[in-house]
């Protein structure tokens, strides 16, 4: 059936989810969800959502959602911002609106496995930005990425969960010609942020997700904040109802309740921290993370204590690979949870 496909589908493998196994209970941490539920005021619109409403389109621009972003934010109004139905979303339109089939679309290496695939479907050539040993992004990070017209970066990075200096991150958006796209999907739990790169840049778009702080990877809802004039390029892009009328004012109830986003962020670190320094008592080599999850390189084969985790009923992420195959990525879970998990990881380590 390849012969009805275009040769660029046809010849990639596609992006591959997080597993959501059925055959038993697990302990999920292979997927950066939040352990923790949702605000209680989204709890209580979903509760009190009328679904006579959904015999209507949506706000196709969702403008009261985009206002309210903006607000927190700090920026001037919603035309600085764009919804979209999670950033996957978000991801594509930008590959869509600033990559032609055939050229470079450039994304730092190891990072999130989407943006090679993204430059797949595209027919984009792939240009990996390698990041250092340590993965720490390369001083010349925006030679590197070249004539690329859009740069992928996620900040905090995934898999590997550090962050890069703010100070290098202005040397690339000034010194880059493209679009530097920055991927904040874990910047609520990061001391730090690029939000307000998109007043000084006019090339910066930095995104947002409620997948991960706010508890909402069900819902799917993500931002991408940029001048103006970029998010007028993505408009022209985006599916004409991306988001339901369900994600809209579930959204907005949970944007506007930042008090509780706060206190789970502050939860979800302290438990990352604590678990962090248990591993490295445990003879784990940990990269300090500023994100949801740890990645972390057992004392013995990362592959043998994937599997023998899963085994025990505790997922973990495992990427195969000469920069990656050697750690595993440990979602973030309840006190309870991570306690299961670092007793079967010591009874695989001892």
């Amino acid at each position: 059936m390849k012969r009805y496909c275009r040769e660029a589908i046809a010849g990639i493998a596609g992006y591959v989810p997080g597993e959501q196994p059925q055959d038993r209970r697990y302990i999920k941490l292979n997927t950066n969800e939040n352990p923790y539920p949702p605000s209680p005021a989204a709890a209580a619109v979903l509760r009190a959502f009328d679904p006579e409403q959904l015999r209507l389109y949506p706000d196709p621009v969702a403008m009261e959602l985009r206002a309210e972003a903006a607000r927190l934010a700090g920026l001037p109004g919603p035309d600085w911002v764009l919804a979209g139905n999670g950033s996957d979303d978000l991801l594509t339109i930008g590959a869509r609106t600033f990559a032609d089939a055939g050229a470079p679309l450039a994304y730092t290496d190891p990072s999130y496995s989407l943006y090679p695939v993204l430059a797949d479907l595209q027919g984009c050539v792939r240009r990996p930005v390698s990041l250092e040993p340590d993965f720490s992004l390369p001083d010349d990070a925006a030679k590197l990425a070249g004539n690329a017209p859009l740069l992928f970066l996620a900040r905090p990075n995934a898999p590997t969960g550090n962050t890069f200096p703010l100070a290098g991150m202005h040397n690339l958006c000034r010194e880059f010609p493209g679009v530097v796209w920055i991927d904040e999907a874990y910047g609520d739990f990061a001391p730090d942020h690029c939000l307000d790169f998109v007043r000084q840049y006019p090339n910066v778009i930095v995104s947002r997700t409620f997948s991960k702080s706010y508890s909402l990877a069900g819902l799917r809802l993500g931002f991408a904040f940029a001048r103006p004039e970029l998010i007028a390029e993505m408009m022209k892009v985006k599916d004409s109802y991306n988001l339901s009328r369900l994600t809209q004012t579930l959204g907005l109830a949970a944007l506007q309740d930042q008090a509780y986003l706060k206190d789970r962020v502050a939860a979800v670190c302290r438990t990352r921290d604590r678990v962090a320094a248990a591993a490295v008592a445990l003879g784990c080599d940990v990269i300090p993370s500023a994100a949801n999850f740890l990645f972390l390189r057992p004392p013995r084969p990362a592959a043998e204590v994937f599997q023998g985790l899963r085994t025990r009923g505790v997922l973990v992420r495992y990427f195969p690979g000469g920069r990656t195959g050697d750690r595993l990525r440990v979602t973030v879970g309840t006190d309870e949870e991570m306690d299961v998990f670092l007793r079967e990881l010591q009874g695989l380590c001892p």
